[in-house]
């Protein structure tokens, strides 16, 4: 039997290595394998080129070079600004029950070892507003973490003001935009973010690398011990080759955004046209039509129960596996749990639609043709699904 053509659709998860990151990495996964730490010439140009991608990224957001820490990902970048400022008598921290499990799960950590978290319900669209971070800072917040673009609806937050809101009261505010940098504008000194969390293959850069901006000023202890590596805020010897191609990804994507963005624009709004053609009302929209507040590249749908019956979330997934329709259910992180996602369970959802999301994520290189089947297949297994709980 002749397999399905693949369709990729989640790239919210993450994006395939553009080959023009390789070739500049190729030459530090080969004759330039020193360690950035070494005095010999081997490893002064491992440093040479780590300092300079550090000044790279830091000029595409708006930072000086001493405010980038490289870290393995978005996640470690997360971890290090909520532990590495939450310190000392402001123990209270401030963030958003639709946050990354990255988020999530280090607050419970913090709230275990000591720490006060006020988690704010987000609206029905995913996003939580000033003036609800207004209310919940006390004398004892020492860091509000806010993500500028949720993973699962694609939603951005009004960051700009919450950081106004937070400095006000000389609270940082620490962003995850890991769903943002590389797609949509994101310079720090814009946002007015103190601490904001980026990992380079979300933009077509190689995976286990990122980067936490931390503000000059603001006091950060390190995650990890060890050598004095990153003005000893991050110790272990550094992934040359990596933080390279992160640079050059991003680069890449900042020259290339405004392409990339109205393509993206293009799919997303023919996405929401075709699946409205499609399914009809048997299905809810949980990303919001608006494109102001919205990624571009994300479409997050549900299906309530049909016929009276909830629809397999995960039998649904299956399905479209086999047909070649690659999508998840929301964060890659999470997949192959049972339980339905914590974001759309925050926004209202009832749990058995919950059960049954499908996150599109797409990506500058998929076509309108690829849309069109997607949608077409889809609708082909909710109706063999509908049959069975006919």
């Amino acid at each position: 039997m002749r397999k399905p053509e693949i369709i990729y659709l989640d790239h919210a998860a993450t994006t395939p290595l553009d080959p023009r990151v390789l070739e500049a990495m190729r030459p530090y996964l080969e004759e330039h394998y020193g360690n950035p730490s070494s005095v010999h010439q081997l490893g002064r140009r491992a440093r040479v080129a780590i300092e300079e991608s550090r000044e790279r990224i830091a000029a595409l957001i708006g930072a000086e070079p001493a405010e980038i820490v490289f870290t393995s990902g978005g996640t470690e970048a997360d971890n290090l600004a909520l532990r590495g400022v939450l310190h000392g008598t402001r123990r209270h921290l401030i963030t958003s029950l639709a946050e990354h499990e990255a988020i999530l799960r280090t607050a419970e950590a913090l709230e275990e070892e000591g720490a006060a978290v006020t988690y704010l319900r987000p609206g029905p669209d995913g996003a939580v507003t000033a003036e609800q971070v207004a209310e919940a800072l006390t004398e004892k917040t020492g860091l509000v973490s806010i993500m500028h673009t949720n993973n699962e609806l694609g939603t951005c937050s009004p960051v700009r003001a919450i950081a106004e809101v937070c400095h006000r009261r000389g609270v940082p505010l620490h962003c995850d935009a890991v769903q943002a940098v590389g797609l949509l504008p994101v310079r720090v000194d814009e946002l007015g973010v103190d601490l904001l969390s980026a990992s380079a293959h979300k933009f077509y850069g190689p995976k286990g690398v990122g980067f936490l901006y931390v503000r000059r000023g603001i006091e950060l202890r390190p995650l990890l011990r060890g050598g004095k590596q990153e003005q000893e805020r991050r110790a272990g010897t550094e992934n040359v080759a990596a933080i390279v191609g992160m640079a050059r990804a991003l680069e890449l994507a900042v020259e290339e955004q405004e392409a990339r963005q109205n393509h993206l624009r293009r799919l997303r709004e023919r996405l929401i046209r075709r699946l409205d053609e499609a399914l009809g009302d048997t299905f809810v929209l949980n990303t919001p039509r608006d494109p102001e507040w919205a990624a571009p590249h994300i479409v997050n749908i549900a299906f309530p129960p049909q016929n009276g019956e909830p629809v397999d979330g995960e039998m649904l997934l299956l399905n479209l596996d086999l047909e070649g329709v690659c999508v998840s259910s929301g964060s890659a992180c999470t997949s192959g749990a049972v339980e339905p996602s914590h974001v759309l369970r925050a926004i209202g959802l009832p749990r058995e639609t919950a059960g049954a999301a499908v996150r599109f994520s797409m990506g500058w290189k998929n076509t309108e043709a690829e849309i069109d089947r997607a949608v077409e297949i889809l609708a082909a297994v909710m109706a063999r699904l509908a049959g069975v709980l006919r």
